[in-house]
């Protein structure tokens, strides 16, 4: 019986024997794992740190494996490899899955700095961070970005420095580097582009130039480098600058050893990312199996979210011809590389809105289906006609084709059954939008199951709820579901019932539905306190009340900062605070500003006619009463609105869920704006009307967008999807093409008769009130793992003096 080993325990490993184990070797398998535990998904590593998710890959059945067992060496004559602990291990096929190393400057003091690389590495750095205030990570690479997010997380000023002229070079050019600096400096990280590393000492880092950072905890990201040292303590070849020497098949010059994974160079190439790692792995089990799989390049494309930012780069960078499109303003950056006659696509790249990649890879190196320019902005349209070899999911090489045929022949109607049967989408999951558009254009029937635990749509569930009069989450799971439902199916129906039936958020079950901010009618921050944002309507305070929101910020040792909503948010609140200052607020008139929930946050203006000379309309007025009208009203994402007083737009409704604009006969209403993550303009529904109407038409659409929407979808992205658009959607809540705008009506006007503010909910009610404490055991004590710091300096105006030259 062939006995295999495989040394090294990461994700190439896994995909090695699982692969085996499918394929039903009828050998013996062991695996060698350095770590103290088993593979896992390293792609996923920061959300370890972050929110304490397991990444462990489940061990196949029949494999043995041994943890803390590093191999130091192989004997190729007596086909054996050596174990830290002295057990010689005997085989018959070996595979070197050692994967990398994070490469380390030799600068002084380097031995105080942390690598990002696995697990351990992780937990050694949250345990420095405790206690620490500075951070500094050296290197702006893919992973550079992740840790530096990760020390953002634990509560650091961080700092990334970059010895290259902008962050992400291998993938971004000079102008996606501008755009992703812009957004990563607009979350509070310095960016030190173009600066070398000196040294580093306790406290600090010094930069070639003299200049010192400070950096209570430094993280070095700059690089791997493949780990090929047994293969050079046994004599195998390996490349120049490093990598274990492979042929198509990953059989290295040994016949009985192969390399898989980062610590290989096949065809020329190390490669860093987990699609090809996992195609050499399956490669190499295959031609264990006697197969003839070769390994014929990868491709190399990336699409990723870092710090919150959409950065994706696929085929070259560089072309005889290049469209670009950038918008500083939204932080949006695409390019795209074209052939000298503008026919075939050869590569891109986008920062900021990573929306074309998905469709445009597919086409690299192929006949541009449209025209560049429509390219960068085509997104779904263009993705629907993919050629069967395009490739899908990258991770594991997963071309539409394969996916097309999964679909037909076993009748798949859920992403879920594409990711079980081909594996798409289930590594990183960027290409999960394209797997439910092939779904979607592939003929069947697709399910629309909000969870495991409901095989209803959000937009079922509502109509559930209401024919059928539902008050209680128990009642619909018991009746339409399954289980005892979960993170996202919960707020779900709490967000239904809100809005059907008014009750408060805290009574009875209600209060277990509810999503974290919800629990406590306040957002929590990154340092465990919470912040509070009273409702401010139109921007409109008098001076007694903007004084009432000073005494209280003082008192209870507040940060205030004024939010581009117009309103003033109270930061660094304790649980056990929360009632008293609410307390404070409620009796000077102010009640809560939903800023916790998903439902209407702001109605913004401009001073309109009353100061402002240009004012056609009372913006000021409507906005205070659109925004009492609508207060609490909870929907499936937030709602943002805004009343321009003339067609300068200075409240910038454009960019609103529902914005108006002021004109000499009325107002112009838009809807499905977003000045968001991917911004988006508001299209105009109705002009010229009277105010009347134009309340009329806004609770209708509001009241069709809450009954129709799919769960945590936006305006926007809900007003894209609807079938027939924007015409559509004007025929049902303005020509009521559907007979139900007077039930849309009642709706709301059932929503204003029962508002009622939730925060006085609270303090009038003993129950919700106990809640509200750091100690179950010991209510009032604040906790004491919990740090505060004063309110950072105010910034001091600094005059220039400006010299005139005379004429």
């Amino acid at each position: 019986m062939t006995r295999l080993v495989v040394a090294g325990y990461g994700p190439a490993a896994q995909r090695l024997v699982e692969t085996l184990r499918e394929r039903r070797f009828g050998g013996e398998i062991v695996v060698l794992g350095e770590e103290s535990r088993p593979a896992y998904d390293r792609v996923a590593l920061t959300t370890h740190l972050t929110e304490g998710a397991d990444l462990a890959y489940p061990v196949p059945e029949g494999v043995t494996t041994r943890l803390g067992a590093r191999v130091v060496s192989v004997d190729r004559e007596a086909r054996a490899v050596l174990v830290e602990d002295g057990r010689r291990e005997p085989y018959d096929v070996l595979v070197l899955a050692t994967g990398s190393a994070p490469f380390v400057p030799p600068v002084p003091g380097a031995g105080l700095a942390f690598v990002y690389r696995t697990i351990d590495d992780l937990e050694a750095i949250r345990a420095a961070a405790r206690g620490a205030r500075t951070g500094v990570v050296v290197g702006g690479g893919l992973l550079g970005l992740e840790a530096a997010d990760a020390l953002r997380g634990l509560g650091l000023e961080t700092s990334i420095v970059e010895v290259a002229p902008r962050l992400m070079p291998r993938q971004v050019d000079e102008g996606g580097g501008a755009v992703l600096k812009a957004h990563i400096e607009a979350l509070g990280l310095a960016v030190h582009a173009g600066e070398m590393l000196e040294r580093i000492e306790p406290g600090r880092v010094v930069l070639a130039g003299g200049r010192e950072l400070a950096a209570d905890v430094v993280v070095f990201s700059a690089g791997v480098r493949p780990r090929d040292e047994l293969a050079r303590g046994c004599g195998l070849e390996v490349g120049e600058r490093g990598g274990i020497v492979t042929d198509a098949g990953m059989r290295t010059s040994d016949p009985a050893i192969y390399a898989i994974g980062e610590c290989a160079l096949v065809g020329g190439t190390v490669y860093g990312l987990v699609g090809p790692c996992f195609t050499m792995a399956e490669v190499a089990a295959d031609r264990i199996m006697s197969g003839g799989a070769e390994f014929g390049g990868a491709e190399t494309s990336t699409k990723l979210k870092l710090l919150g930012v959409e950065v994706a780069q696929f085929g070259a960078m560089t072309g005889a011809l290049d469209v670009v499109y950038m918008d500083p303003v939204a932080g949006i950056y695409k390019r795209l590389f074209v052939s000298d006659d503008a026919a075939t696509l050869l590569g891109g790249i986008c920062v900021g809105d990573a929306s074309p990649y998905t469709a445009l890879k597919g086409f690299v190196g192929k006949a541009l289906p449209a025209a560049p320019s429509d390219l960068l902005f085509a997104g779904s349209g263009v993705a629907l006609d993919l050629p069967d070899e395009a490739s899908v999911c990258s991770c594991n090489n997963v071309s539409a084709g394969t996916i097309r045929s999964a679909i037909a022949e076993r009748g798949l109607t859920e992403v879920a059954g594409i990711k079980a049967c081909t594996r798409a989408g289930a590594t990183c999951g960027s290409c999960v939008p394209m797997l439910r558009q092939l779904l979607e254009r592939s003929g069947v029937e697709v399910g629309k199951a909000l969870c495991e635990h409901f095989a209803h749509s959000r937009a079922e569930l509502f109509d559930i709820v209401r024919v059928r009069g539902i008050a209680t989450f128990s009642e619909l799971v018991s009746a339409h579901g399954r289980g005892r439902g979960c993170d996202i199916c919960k707020p779900v129906v709490a967000s239904i019932l809100a809005s059907l039936r008014g009750e408060h958020v805290l009574s009875g079950e209600l209060a277990a539905l509810q999503d974290t901010n919800d629990h406590f009618l306040a957002n929590i921050q990154k340092n465990g306190t919470y912040s509070v944002v009273p409702r401010i309507p139109g921007g409109e305070l008098t001076p007694e009340r903007l004084i009432v929101i000073g005494e209280v910020a003082r008192d209870f040792g507040l940060y205030t900062k004024i939010t581009g909503g117009q309103r003033i948010d109270l930061f660094g609140a304790r649980v056990e605070q929360l009632p008293l200052i609410w307390k404070r607020l409620v009796e000077a008139g102010f009640e809560s500003g939903h800023a916790y929930g998903k439902s209407l946050r702001t109605v913004k203006s401009c001073v309109g006619s009353t100061w402002c000379r240009y004012g056609v309309q009372d913006s000021v007025g409507l906005a205070i009463a659109l925004e009492l009208r609508y207060r609490g009203l909870r929907a499936p994402h937030k709602l943002k609105s805004a009343v321009s007083g003339c067609a300068r737009e200075c409240a910038e409704a454009r960019g609103k869920d529902f914005g108006i604009i002021a004109t000499e006969q009325g107002w112009n209403l838009y809807v499905g704006g977003n000045g968001g993550f991917r911004p988006r303009h508001a299209d105009l529904l109705v002009a010229d009307v009277s105010t009347e109407e134009l309340v009329r038409v806004i609770d209708r659409f509001l009241m069709f967008y809450i009954a129709t929407a799919d769960r945590l979808q936006r305006t926007s992205a809900w007003l894209e999807s609807l079938e027939g658009g924007l015409e559509y959607l004007r025929q049902v809540v303005v020509e009521d093409s559907l007979g139900i705008c007077a039930e849309l009506e009642a709706r709301m006007e059932r929503h204003v008769a029962g508002y009622f503010d939730e925060w006085r909910a609270v303090l009038d009610d003993p129950d919700k009130l106990r809640r509200f404490t750091s100690f179950v055991n010991a209510p009032g004590v604040p906790d004491p793992s919990i740090a505060f710091e004063t309110e950072r300096e105010q910034i001091k105006p600094v005059l220039i003096p400006l010299e005139v030259s005379s004429r």
